[in-house]
């Protein structure tokens, strides 16, 4: 039987995990570029932990400057099998209070300034994204929320913008009336690269404000976000805590199938592959990479 390896990304306010075991700081080299921190290594309720703060520990990072590709080859370069992200996001929806995690099931990436794949000139590859959120990792925390207390909601479309700047009004209301529910700032291209790099991958969006079209808080302010942020961290360790031994030491696969997606997305001849991309992608692709096809 396999063995779980729990991938954990932390967002704004999230720079460690509390409780683990046997926890070390290591740095991995990624042929990527610098991933934003150090991984801290560890084990929580019997269950093997990757942990990597997203901007870096002490918030150096902004989304934009973020090497995502780093930070996912360094993750699965480390022995991460699943990946669950805890993001901070403002909410579309009356319902979706500050201080509710929202346990997404869709995206709309509306980034433009950043490294989207592994893959480009030299070896093509196309992975699906229609389904981009793993159910099993979706359930567990959906089911640890309940127990914990944690306000929340199962499902829902994450609209992924670039930053650093808040939306402005116009923005807001075009994205509800899309029907997006949350907006954030750094769950694109993590989400898809996660999926070339065959990872299972769940997201929980942490409410911290009603970005700007609500009437009554019509503008987002730093002030406002972080005395939000400090009791959705406190949450976020306490969720992550419940759901890792849901997920347990004896790994089962994604009902999507994820560790398997490569097989048929490579397009590129085997001949034709650009050696310096193909060595690369010894993590993320190694599985497939000898493969005639």
């Amino acid at each position: 039987m396999a063995k779980t390896v729990l991938g954990i990304i932390g967002g704004s306010g999230v720079y460690d995990i509390a409780g683990l075991e046997h926890a070390r700081w290591d740095r991995v080299v990624s042929p990527w570029g610098e991933p934003s921190d150090q991984l801290l290594f560890g084990r929580l309720a019997g269950v093997d932990m990757i942990f990597l703060p997203r901007h870096g520990r002490g918030h150096v990072h902004s989304p934009t400057t973020i090497n995502y590709r780093a930070n996912i080859d360094a993750l699965k370069r480390a022995g991460a099998t699943d990946v669950i992200s805890v993001s901070a996001c403002g909410s579309f929806r009356e319902n979706l209070a500050p201080g509710t995690f929202a346990i997404v099931d869709q995206f709309i990436d509306r980034t433009h300034a950043r490294e989207k794949s592994f893959f480009g000139k030299g070896f093509v590859a196309h992975v699906s994204m229609a389904h981009p959120i793993c159910p099993k990792l979706a359930d567990a925390l959906v089911e640890a929320c309940a127990e914990e207390d944690i306000p929340h909601a199962k499902g829902g479309t994450y609209l992924a913008m670039e930053g650093p700047q808040f939306s402005s009004l116009a923005e807001s209301n075009l994205y509800r009336s899309w029907g997006c529910d949350v907006i954030g700032m750094t769950a694109m291209p993590e989400a898809k690269l996660a999926r070339e790099a065959e990872l299972p991958y769940a997201l929980v969006a942490m409410v911290t404000d009603y970005d700007c079209w609500h009437p009554d808080h019509d503008h987002v302010t730093v002030d406002q976000v972080v005395k939000i942020l400090t009791a959705n961290a406190d949450n976020a360790r306490r969720l992550i805590a419940r759901a890792a031994p849901k997920l347990g030491p004896e790994r089962t696969p994604s009902p999507l199938g994820v560790e398997h997606v490569l097989d048929t997305a490579v397009i590129t001849a085997y001949e034709k592959r650009d050696p310096a991309l193909f060595d690369k992608l010894d993590a993320v692709a190694g599985r497939i990479l000898k493969k005639k096809y």
